[in-house]
């Protein structure tokens, strides 16, 4: 067994698990995001429903942003609020830090998914949000993941970071 490392521990807390707030699929290129109640989510592919269908190598199947984040391109770009479907993410979690699941494995409803990398804005963020919306949405546009376990998630699900016992029992 490997000594553990003060800093190794104190990645390893959360002080609450997150919440599934919203969930939107992305129906086509340019076409409006769908927001759905729940959902099927599969591996390789990503949620049903959602235009982008990835590889089973993929690392982007899902992307998740956090709604304290929105909160901050909001404020960021002078409005009450930024409606989820215009930054064009699948998931909004809340209560959790996004950042902090780097090299972990989580679970949502029933689905299992792994850390993949950030989700950096593109230039669309403009044209959604207005003069600065893509500085605005740096550092906030959320993280890709990608499907171990398939499964339903609904609006209401938690996010939690499964140990890393679980984890690697998973794979």
């Amino acid at each position: 067994m490997a000594e553990e490392r003060p800093m190794h521990g104190l990645m390893n807390h959360f002080s609450q698990p997150g919440t599934l707030e919203w969930i939107g699929l992305r129906t086509g290129p340019r076409k409006p995001v769908e927001s759905v109640s729940e959902t099927y989510v599969r591996i390789g592919t990503g949620l049903d429903g959602d235009r982008y269908k990835g590889q089973p190598e993929s690392k982007r199947q899902v992307t998740l942003i956090s709604r304290e984040h929105l909160d901050a391109v909001a404020s960021f770009v002078g409005r009450e609020q930024v409606d989820p479907a215009d930054v064009r993410r699948n998931l909004v979690i809340r209560g959790v830090n996004l950042q902090a699941l780097k090299g972990k494995q989580f679970k949502i409803g029933e689905v299992v998914l792994e850390y993949t990398g950030e989700c950096h804005p593109c230039s669309r963020m403009e044209e959604v949000l207005g003069v600065g919306g893509y500085n605005a949405m740096r550092g906030h546009g959320g993280i890709t993941a990608k499907v171990l376990q398939e499964g339903n998630i609904q609006v209401g699900d938690s996010l939690e970071v499964l140990d890393e016992v679980q984890a690697s029992e998973k794979e």
